[in-house]
């Protein structure tokens, strides 16, 4: 148990609560769940230029991850097909992966197919049911997707000044503006309550959240005095209370709550509003094929890490598939921005190809 842990080596309450908003990041989970330290030890593990535990900013924001990726795949004779919808895996007559159909009529044959969609959309979207063993269709099936995430992104036309620390008199960013700033969580228990209400189809009155101002520290994304905010929250259930949907008023209506939540630590950010973009979960299932809006394609719970991710006896990226690899979060070691799977996979494929 996460509480346990905090308790064992701290005292403060809201330095407890603060920490264990990585216990229960993108996990319908309370920091009361068994199991919920795993995920805290997940998003401090590693290092980041020698500092065990840091997290960095990517300047350009996270696309330009993928750019420096993309063009170290292309200066090695890659080819990248962007916005081209993959239909499925073409199958050879043993049943081994030949390469990819796309909607567009296209067939891109080759001796090996890595997949880093979701293990649902790899194996129950993208191959016929009937070429996979039923006990493995079952299992992916069975993998909890449920996710908490609510992500808005806001523009603003004034740096947020927070009651706390007020901004300078030149608008500058202060080194606060440059961390990751976690609002409502004074408490432990403060979490726990905003969990059960969205456990029972509500979303949290006092929601969980995380703030980030990546203009602050990459001027270029936002003009002169603007500035981009990225609202990282939580709880919010994929299906309201009632079988209800997530409509144009329900969004807007948890929006406001957040925001109104911000209000109270720095006022004027309501006024200071110029856009919003407002993702619930359907919404991160939708636009990114993030089942269940999952942002790490299934839950980082015991029952589904390690030997068992994304199904036992298929933790090592091979699947029923010959020739098919599993290489996103939903293979072992699981979500995050750390490329450990990719990797994994890749080396797994590269030592069958030699084979």
């Amino acid at each position: 148990l996460l509480g346990q842990i905090l308790d064992h080596w701290f005292e403060s309450e809201p330095l407890k609560a603060t920490l264990a908003t990585d216990a229960v990041i993108g996990a319908m989970a309370s920091p009361h769940t068994p199991g919920s330290g795993y995920v805290l030890l997940h998003h401090v593990m590693g290092e980041l230029e020698g500092r065990r535990g840091a997290w960095g900013y990517v300047a350009g924001g996270m696309g330009a991850l993928s750019q420096a990726i993309a063009q170290a795949a292309t200066a090695r004779g890659a080819h990248i097909f962007a916005e081209k919808a993959v239909c499925h895996v073409l199958l050879g007559k043993n049943g081994e992966a030949q390469g990819v159909a796309l909607q567009d009529g296209t067939e891109v044959r080759s001796k090996v197919v890595l997949s880093n969609a979701a293990p649902q959309i790899t194996f129950l979207e993208l191959i016929p049911q009937e070429q996979l063993p039923k006990d493995f269709v079952q299992r992916i099936q069975q993998v909890d997707t449920c996710s908490p995430v609510t992500k808005i992104n806001v523009a603003v036309d004034r740096l947020p000044s927070f009651l706390a620390a007020p901004n300078a008199r030149d608008g500058q960013p202060l080194p606060h503006h440059q961390c990751s700033i976690h609002l409502n969580c004074e408490g432990t228990q403060l979490l726990h309550q905003a969990f059960t209400e969205a456990a029972h189809g509500h979303p949290s009155s006092r929601p969980m959240i995380e703030l980030c101002i990546p203009s602050a520290l990459d001027p270029g994304l936002a003009p002169p005095g603007c500035h981009v905010v990225s609202l990282f929250t939580q709880y919010t259930p994929s299906v309201l209370a009632g079988g209800r949907s997530w409509d144009e008023q329900a969004r807007n209506a948890y929006a406001d709550t957040v925001f109104d939540c911000i209000e109270d630590y720095a006022p004027g950010f309501k006024a200071s509003v110029i856009g919003r973009d407002i993702l619930t979960p359907p919404d991160l299932e939708r636009i990114f094929g993030l089942p269940g809006g999952n942002i790490f394609h299934g839950g980082m719970s015991l029952d589904q890490l390690y030997f068992a991710r994304p199904a036992p006896s298929y933790s090592g990226y091979r699947s029923p598939i010959p020739g098919l690899y599993l290489c996103g979060s939903g293979a072992h070691p699981g979500g995050g921005v750390m490329g450990a799977a990719g990797r994994n996979a890749a080396q797994v494929a590269i030592k069958d190809f030699r084979h």
